[in-house]
């Protein structure tokens, strides 16, 4: 992408509503503008880093076995009604009548409808295991949204529901969750730590919400540091296997880590004290067991292998898609912009020509340019008649990890620089071995 075409309103300022780093710098980089009251425009760059994002919770969500669909946004309050959940979300619940007077409202969460599409097709234990997601805009009428994306009314959120025969399979769903979000974390370069919970009106006794450590944080937590050590990397991990995934859940949970809500005082002071941490998290996802909650409530039953019918053990899971954004970048960033981890950046690359105009310097920077492309990567190339502090600026605010500066000076010797934005070092080479470089970073992401 030339950045002469493209759309990418930077502000050279910090705007007077953002009061924490991430929505200073999605407003600054021109990744979102603000519609209303927790409502944002999701403009081009913010909105690659959006599909980057919600790419890798689909491939980590198929790779454990779940199975995609689309529910709307819009929902007949009727089945909030037969759950028995229709007063328990309150005011933050946005409640509308259609044309002929039917009670709808904006969907927070699935729960309902989902269980009311799986009574209606499934009646034996033959078609389970089963666990259908979907990634779909959610509305929670916030009485005080702020902090951008990271508490807004409208956001972006993977919610998944899984169907069982018995309580075992169901607890099997739920550790797989945990070890799929792990990995889909771990992709994004963050470190999610599952914490023990509260369940809230979604109901159940078993629950992980998962939290990014950032002084932002609006969750204090505790926790023993080692726990952020904790690592799947590239393990290879069988979902099916019972066994396998309920050792690497105790693993990542085992070691103490609770929100304020569960905290328990006295367990917490047996750690060793050069371990116990207290911090703030961001929650970026939350699983939770809740049995047959909703499947006792709605109908949805199937009949077992010997002839009896039974209501089903669910569990819900959702990560926060648009909110994981905010999240990276509250865990990375400096006092330059945004740092981009390889998993999720807009753009692989960004390419400056430092003297734009110039036969071999325009010629260098094309050529680099359709290499890359040629690799399978999209460069952002800057091409536009800026200084080059303008240039420089640009790219460290929207915080692409890696950067390629063609000048006259250096292709007079055979070389452009290659730098990293995370750690600022920078390595001159030839264009080729340029290219080269990058495209063994990425490969295979």
């Amino acid at each position: 992408m030339r950045l002469s075409r493209y759309f990418l309103p930077v502000l050279k300022e910090n705007p007077a509503e953002a009061q924490i780093v991430s929505h200073r710098y999605m407003l600054r980089a021109g990744m979102i503008k603000q519609q209303a009251a927790g409502i944002y425009s999701w403009l081009p760059l913010g909105f690659r880093v959006l599909r980057r994002i919600e790419e890798i919770v689909h491939q980590e969500q198929i790779r454990a076995g779940h199975i995609p669909l689309l529910m709307p946004t819009l929902q007949p309050a009727d089945l909030w009604r037969e759950s028995g959940r229709y007063d328990d979300y309150g005011q933050e619940m946005l409640r509308i009548k259609d044309r002929h007077d039917r009670d709808m409202l904006y969907g927070p969460t699935n729960e309902e409808m989902i269980t009311d599409i799986f009574r209606a097709h499934v009646n034996s234990y033959k078609d389970l295991p089963l666990t259908l997601y979907h990634i779909q805009w959610k509305f929670r009428d916030e009485v005080r949204p702020r902090f951008g994306v990271m508490r807004g009314r409208e956001f972006l959120m993977k919610d998944g529901y899984n169907f069982d025969v018995d309580r075992d399979a169901a607890l099997h769903a739920y550790n797989r969750h945990m070890v799929s979000y792990l990995r889909t974390y771990e992709r994004m370069g963050l470190t999610a730590i599952p914490m023990r919970a509260a369940s809230g009106p979604i109901g159940g006794d078993n629950t992980h919400e998962f939290l990014v450590l950032a002084q932002t944080g609006e969750s204090e937590v505790f926790y023993d540091d080692r726990v952020t050590g904790l690592k799947l990397g590239q393990r290879d991990i069988d979902y099916d296997d019972r066994a396998q995934v309920a050792a690497v859940c105790e693993e990542f949970t085992t070691l103490y880590a609770r929100t304020d809500e569960t905290h328990d005082p006295a367990v917490f002071d047996q750690i060793p004290e050069a371990h116990r941490k207290v911090g703030r998290g961001i929650e970026v996802g939350q699983i939770f067991y809740f049995g047959t909650k909703y499947s006792e409530a709605m109908g949805a039953t199937v009949v077992t292998a010997d002839g009896s019918r039974v209501p089903v053990e669910m569990g819900s899971h959702g990560i926060g898609v648009s909110r994981l954004l905010g999240a990276i970048i509250e865990a990375s960033h400096d006092d330059k912009g945004i740092i981009w981890p390889e998993g999720v950046t807009p753009f692989p690359v960004g390419i400056v020509n430092l003297k734009q105009g110039d036969g071999a310097t325009d010629a260098a920077c094309e050529s680099i340019y359709k290499a890359l492309a040629a690799k399978g990567l999209e460069a952002l190339y800057d091409d536009r008649d800026e200084r080059a502090g303008a240039k420089f600026a640009t790219m460290d605010l929207i915080g692409l990890p890696w950067r390629i500066t063609v000048g006259p000076r250096g292709l007079a010797a055979g070389k452009v620089e290659l730098t990293c934005r995370r750690t600022g070092a920078s390595e001159e080479m030839s264009a080729e071995a340029a290219v080269d470089r990058v495209a063994a970073i990425y490969a295979g992401r």
